[in-house]
């Protein structure tokens, strides 16, 4: 089997980690400030270089910051663009669990200016990773542009600022472009998009949501799909690019349900991306039948068959059976294999152990090596 030089990487993984200890201590203390902004920096700065060690040490080929900067997966960036801002208004998203349901409330998002990018959103924080590297790939993730639009809609979108929302995507698009070729000149070679959208919308109450918002649920995915075409066009040719699609992942519990197949056309030929990292770690994802709308050829989907939402160790047996049946709809040469979604997609982090992490990554490494060679 070709090994892979470019990413996705046969063992991979989405992007956040589990806060250690200390940062969180750190995080705290500056919250109610007992130490100062360049403290905090210093205890970031010591986390993510302990991180990057330990994904080198276990054989990752791509290593990440662990999001060790961010309170989210996706609103600190979407707050670093110009003309977006917290509203007074309160977003509750409700997530499930074995043990219930949980709520998360954020404040809403409000695009009360017009869209840019004065500074490279993560710009300082991708030149740190990459300064910490040692012989892997520092891969970086945002949101995708999809996610400026998901949660409110046009409500959320000044109407004196874009009467109508073609410029809005046209103003959020072009700051993408700019992004992605600033991130470029950087040195970076592995972006990933973070986008729910594209998994929620299987879910017939996510659905309902689009209604609601004023959106198509039939055709949503196709105009998101085309929208993050735009954001990529013209992207440096020695990027590669990901998307990243999960149902929900906060304190181990989710939102969304459904397997991929009303997206599954449309995403796996139209979105111009280098490969998919989606979730099947559970029924709740559906069964390996949409992947076979993916094109032959050089289009990576990643696996995301280890669960981070668990402590409880898979066999790699389990994981074997489970890429042979995905391998029934793909070419097995087009498969990689990671964990389900990132381990800390908040500050709050998963119901699993530091240790519980490491030994899901080097699982994964060890069965890819086992499977690929």
């Amino acid at each position: 089997m070709a090994e892979r030089t470019k990413p996705p990487f046969r063992a991979d993984h989405v992007g956040s980690l589990l806060r250690p200890p200390a940062l969180l201590e750190a995080r705290g203390a500056a919250a109610a400030g007992r130490i100062d902004s360049e403290d905090l920096r210093a205890a970031e700065d010591d986390a993510i270089r302990d991180a990057v060690r330990m994904q080198e040490e276990i054989g990752l080929r791509a290593v990440t910051d662990g999001e060790y900067r961010r309170t989210s997966w996706h609103m600190d960036f979407i707050y670093g663009l110009d003309g977006i801002a917290t509203a007074d208004d309160k977003v509750k998203v409700s997530f499930h669990n074995e043990q219930g349901d949980l709520e998360f409330t954020a404040a809403a998002l409000h695009v009360n200016g017009r869209i840019g990018v004065s500074e490279t959103v993560f710009g300082d924080a991708f030149s740190f990773l990459r300064d910490c590297v040692e012989g892997a790939v520092p891969k970086l993730t945002i949101p995708s542009p999809s996610m400026v639009h998901w949660r409110g809609g046009r409500a959320a979108v000044d109407e004196g600022v874009y009467p109508e929302l073609d410029g809005f995507w046209a103003d959020l698009t072009a700051a993408y472009r700019e992004e992605v070729r600033r991130l470029g000149e950087l040195g970076c070679t592995y972006l990933q998009l973070d986008d729910t959208s594209l998994a929620y919308l299987n879910d017939p109450a996510q659905q309902r949501h689009v209604t609601e918002i004023g959106g198509d649920p039939e055709g949503q995915h196709v105009e998101y799909i085309r929208h993050i075409n735009e954001a990529l066009a013209g992207r440096p040719e020695s990027m590669s690019v990901t998307t990243h699609m999960c149902r929900g992942n906060f304190r181990s519990s989710w939102v969304a349900e459904g397997g991929y197949d009303h997206v599954a056309e449309a995403l796996f030929n139209e979105l111009d991306v280098d490969g998919y990292f989606m979730e099947w770690d559970d029924e709740r994802s559906g069964g390996f039948e949409p992947l076979r709308f993916v094109p032959a050829g050089s289009k990576q989907v990643v696996l995301g068959l280890v669960t981070t939402k668990k402590g409880a160790l898979e066999s790699k047996d389990e994981l074997k059976r489970r890429v042979e049946e995905a391998a029934r709809y793909v070419s097995l040469d087009q498969l990689c294999l990671s964990p389900q979604c990132g381990f800390s997609s908040t500050v709050d982090g998963n119901a699993l152990t530091q240790d519980e992490q490491v030994a899901k990554l080097r699982l994964v490494v060890e069965t890819a090596e086992e499977i690929w060679g």
